[in-house]
């Protein structure tokens, strides 16, 4: 009972960040190019402000949806495909 618990929880806060138009273009983004930073992300999305962003992204992956990896100053971007493909595998479809 107390699994369940826990995925339910993890899947309101995976729905959750998913429910934000701008996190969602991020992860769409994400499942396409791996290993993006900040900087990339952004500049592909062009209308979301560094702030914001970085506001976003640690959204997404607090919820586990995105992976980092630290190199240098630079964190890299990716997403979670075995969270991806339990919670939302229509990411990984499209």
């Amino acid at each position: 009972m107390a699994e369940d618990n826990a995925e339910v929880r993890q899947a309101v806060k995976v729905y959750k960040a998913l429910g934000e138009p701008t996190r969602l273009k991020i992860a769409l983004l994400l499942t396409e190019e791996r290993n993006l930073c900040c900087s990339d992300i952004g500049s592909k999305l062009e209308s979301v402000a560094g702030s914001t962003l970085s506001h976003h992204l640690k959204q997404l992956t607090d919820c586990g949806l995105l992976s980092t990896r630290k190199d240098g100053t630079y964190i890299y971007y990716s997403v979670n495909r075995e969270l991806a493909r339990k919670y939302a595998p229509y990411l990984l479809e499209i």
